[in-house]
């Protein structure tokens, strides 16, 4: 009988975690000061629920963060099950960007977080190079992309999301952006197997000249 309440309980325990980091997540991105008190609220959790789940501020934070990047690679093994690697690559990247957003308008709440002494680290982009290698290896596979590509090239290539303002209109600098770097991915692309130029083979006989007559000896 235990193990039928556990799967609920999981199951709601779950689901509040999930709404106090979205909710978290919309309200320090506007202001990295909201009392913690207000996202308990907004989340419809009770501040014993709020607190078993993050103790102290920092601790939400950077929970917030390592969660949205856990998202956005989770999300590569799934795009490749689902789309062509280039799509897959590229949809990818639309998603990174999104995170991106996320990460630069929690800049000032992970500064706080991380800045004073005995704080949390900064939780590292390793699960997120760890999916672009994936990507990246599907494509070099299939011929997509320029092969020799690693996750750190492509890590710095996308540096300039991070330069974008989340505040103003940046979904259509950060797809013009990801556009030009998938077209520089392109450059150089094999094709897929046996899509290459072939070896000319032996050519049809052409026409031939008239020979010499039977009236023209």
């Amino acid at each position: 009988m235990q193990s039928k309440k556990d799967g609920p309980q999981r199951s709601d325990a779950q689901r509040n975690r999930e709404r106090i980091l979205k909710v978290a997540l919309a309200e320090l991105t506007n202001s990295a000061d909201t009392p913690l008190s207000v996202i308990a609220r907004k989340a419809c959790v009770g501040q014993g629920t709020f607190y078993r789940n993050f103790p102290n501020r920092e601790t939400l934070v950077l929970e917030i963060y390592r969660h949205e990047m856990q998202q956005v690679a989770d999300s590569a093994a799934e795009l490749l099950e689902t789309r062509e690697p280039e799509q897959a690559l590229r949809e990818w990247m639309d998603r990174l960007a999104r995170f991106g957003m996320a990460k630069a308008g929690l800049a000032n709440a992970i500064q706080q977080a991380t800045s004073g002494p005995g704080n949390l680290a900064k939780p590292g982009h390793a699960p997120v190079s760890a999916a672009a290698e994936l990507l990246l290896r599907a494509n070099e596979e299939a011929g997509t992309i320029r092969p020799g590509v690693t996750a750190d090239d492509f890590i710095l290539a996308i540096g300039g999301l991070w330069l974008i303002d989340p505040a103003g209109d940046w979904q259509p600098r950060a797809t013009r952006l990801l556009d030009l770097i998938m077209d520089g991915l392109r450059v150089g692309a094999p094709g897929p197997a046996g899509s290459g130029p072939t070896a000319p083979g032996p050519t049809a006989p052409g026409p031939t000249a008239p020979g010499p007559t039977a009236s023209g000896r």
